[in-house]
Parts: structure tokens; sequence; C-alpha cells
């Protein structure tokens, strides 16, 4: 299983409803999808950061499958301009 957690920095943090909705579009695109959830920063507990993703894929392939697939791109293309920063980590998960 490949885990594939994202973390973004808003240039405007009013703006993370709205980045979660367009996130939330692409859970279920594709087949090895196993897990995908998408949080957003909560009032009184620690971030330093304004969205996350947190899904999990069977295999390299889902989640390549996943990254091309049209709906994604088009979502990421309108992502772009609301964030400031983006961190990925991909990693094998038992």
């Amino acid at each position: 299983m490949i885990r594939h957690v994202v973390i973004w920095t808003l240039k405007d943090p009013a703006d993370a409803p709205r980045f979660k909705a367009l996130l939330d579009s692409c859970a279920e695109l594709v087949p090895g999808m196993l897990a995908f959830d998408v949080g957003i920063r909560t009032p009184g507990l620690e971030a330093n950061a304004d969205v996350v993703l947190v899904s999990a894929f069977a295999d390299a392939a889902a989640l390549d499958a996943y990254q091309q697939h049209p709906a994604h791109q088009a979502v990421a293309a309108q992502l772009g301009p609301l964030r400031a920063d983006r961190r990925v980590v991909d990693y094998a998960a038992a």
C-alpha cells in the first residue's frame, strides 16, 4: 500500500472550505484508491498549514492513475492559484 499525504498553506486561509470541496471531488476516482480524507485547520488546535490530504492506494500504479486522471488534473489546475506552499510525502505502508 502507498500512502499519499499532501499539505497545503493557502494564500488566503478563508479559501480552505472551497479548496477542500474541490479535493473531495477527487475521492473514488480510480480503482485501487483505498482511503481519501481531506481536513482543514480547526480553530483552537495546533496547525501550521491550512489543508491536508491523507490518502492510500493499493500500489504505485493506482497512485499514478489518480495523479494522471483528467478530473484530478482539472482540480489541480484550480487549486494551484490558491496555494502558497505544497508539501508531499508518498511512502510504502504495511
